[in-house]
């Protein structure tokens, strides 16, 4: 078996024939996961007539997916470096791939329900080792590039998803959504056996014990606050259930971190978070997750509610959002290797800032200025996600990669749950579904709500590496002033 070390890339920057099957493969999964959940969103209506599912049933159809996905990553990052991450992220595939089939011939609602918590938890699996097998394989040098590449790919899964949702309901069947995952999924796992190096994490040592204790407190608080964050966007944030799942899952994380300090092998090493690269990238992940999911979240509800369009044209108007990372993913990559995570953070949430809140500013924006707002949105996060992702996994130890992985997909899938749920509130307080203008108006306050997010993101991220580079700046004077 292959010793755990990170590969070494080859001079002039060539990849070898290990990177780039592990950056293709890696990036297959990735695609697959975010492509079912956006397009399941579009097929909603047609499941509830062929299925004769209710609103709500309709509803757990995403939010099953959702929970399971959020509670099982950091899981499933500890059992990539117990296990070893290319097996784990095959028996991932293999599992999404499992549970689509079993979603394409559900029968009921309740059914599809159950198949899609199945899939969450291959999708968790999936995530977070996957990131985790990229950054094993690539040297720290080359890994905004990687990035980069990495995410073009997940933004043009997100932006194609609601479109290939389109056209495969309209076309096809609702059933073909899932479909389509099996032969790719099973395909792409004999791969990962047959040509991705075997990688484990947790040090020298190679293999070890999982912190148990760790994982069910810290699922159990995962899963109440998104829970939490879920039901409120149904019933608002003072119904009696919400806030006993938040109380709960704030013990539950307190918990977590009291035991963090005490155990020997953490789930969660706390020193991680003492690196302000590490701790502002967490923190500007979340931010700019829940902004961007809520802009397309609700984009997409404003196309097809206030104007009218069905969801193969709603789809297709969201298509400027995957322009950019296309275009402009692994150049982003390349000027975080060679500039820093710092500037591309700023300069992208500050974008996805500005044309987040374009739509904010107009009462009912028509599609030129909309499609603009999306462009800029686009760049910004092309710009930021890439950075930020070095900025967490690449400030880390080797050994650390796999639970840097987990904890970075784990926030950001929290984040997007959080930013719909805010946004949500938003929304229904300022206007809801009854008319489309009622639609428009409700529109503009998830916008302005999207819009703040995402400026919390810059301020947080812009002021933390100003904190920390006069810090490190005191410690340069203090080396100097010491006698030699």
């Amino acid at each position: 078996m292959s010793s755990p070390t990170t590969l070494t890339a080859p001079p002039s920057n060539r990849l070898t024939a290990d990177q780039r099957w592990t950056l293709a493969l890696a990036s297959v999964g990735s695609f697959l996961v975010i492509l079912d959940l956006f397009a399941v969103t579009t097929a909603l209506p047609t499941l509830r007539v062929a299925l004769h599912a209710s609103i709500t049933t309709l509803d757990w159809t995403i939010n099953a997916y959702t929970l399971t996905f959020a509670v099982l990553l950091m899981t499933a990052a500890a059992l990539g470096d117990r296990w070893g991450r290319r097996r784990v992220y095959a028996s991932g595939l293999l599992l999404f791939a499992v549970a689509s089939v079993a979603c394409a011939l559900a029968p009921n609602g309740a059914v599809l329900v159950g198949a899609r918590a199945v899939q969450g938890i291959g999708a968790a699996v999936t995530m977070p080792t996957a990131l985790a097998l990229i950054n094993a394989a690539f040297p720290t040098e080359r890994r905004g590039w990687v990035q980069g590449v990495f995410g073009a790919v997940t933004g043009l899964a997100t932006v194609l998803g609601p479109v290939f949702g389109g056209v495969i309901t309209q076309m096809l069947s609702w059933s073909y959504i899932f479909w389509v995952n099996v032969p790719i999924g099973v395909a792409a796992a004999v791969a990962v056996l047959l040509r991705i190096r075997d990688v484990q994490g947790g040090g020298p040592g190679g293999r070890r014990a999982p912190d148990l204790l760790g994982l069910v407190l810290g699922g159990a608080s995962v899963l109440a606050l998104v829970w939490s964050v879920v039901r409120a966007a149904a019933d608002g944030w003072g119904d009696r259930a919400v806030v006993g799942s938040l109380v709960l899952g704030g013990v539950a994380m307190v918990a977590l971190l009291a035991w963090q300090r005490r155990a020997s092998r953490p789930l969660i090493p706390l020193r991680l978070f003492t690196d302000t690269a590490f701790a502002s990238g967490i923190a500007g992940i979340f931010l700019q997750s829940a902004s961007l999911t809520a802009l397309v979240f609700f984009t997409a509800q404003f196309f097809q509610n206030a104007q009218g369009d069905g969801p193969l044209v709603a789809g297709l108007r969201l298509l400027p959002l995957g322009l950019a990372p296309l275009a402009l993913g692994p150049r982003s990559g390349t000027s975080t290797d060679r500039v820093g995570a710092r500037p591309m953070i700023v300069i992208g949430m500050t974008l996805q800032t500005a044309g987040t809140t374009i739509p904010a500013v107009f009462s009912r924006p028509g599609y030129p200025i909309l499609a603009v707002a999306m462009a800029v949105v686009a760049v910004g996060f092309t710009f930021a996600v890439p950075a930020l992702t070095k900025s967490v996994v690449g400030s880390v130890k080797p050994a650390d990669i796999g639970t840097a992985s987990g904890l970075f997909s784990t926030v950001r899938q929290v984040g997007a749950a959080f930013g719909v749920a805010v946004a949500s509130a938003a929304f229904t307080a300022t206007g809801g579904y009854p008319t489309a203008s009622a639609v428009a108006s409700g529109y503009r306050g998830a916008m302005i709500v999207a819009a703040v997010l995402a400026g919390l993101g810059t301020v947080t991220t812009t002021m933390s590496r100003r904190a920390a580079g006069r810090a490190s700046a005191v410690l340069r004077d203090d080396h100097a002033q010491q006698p030699r």
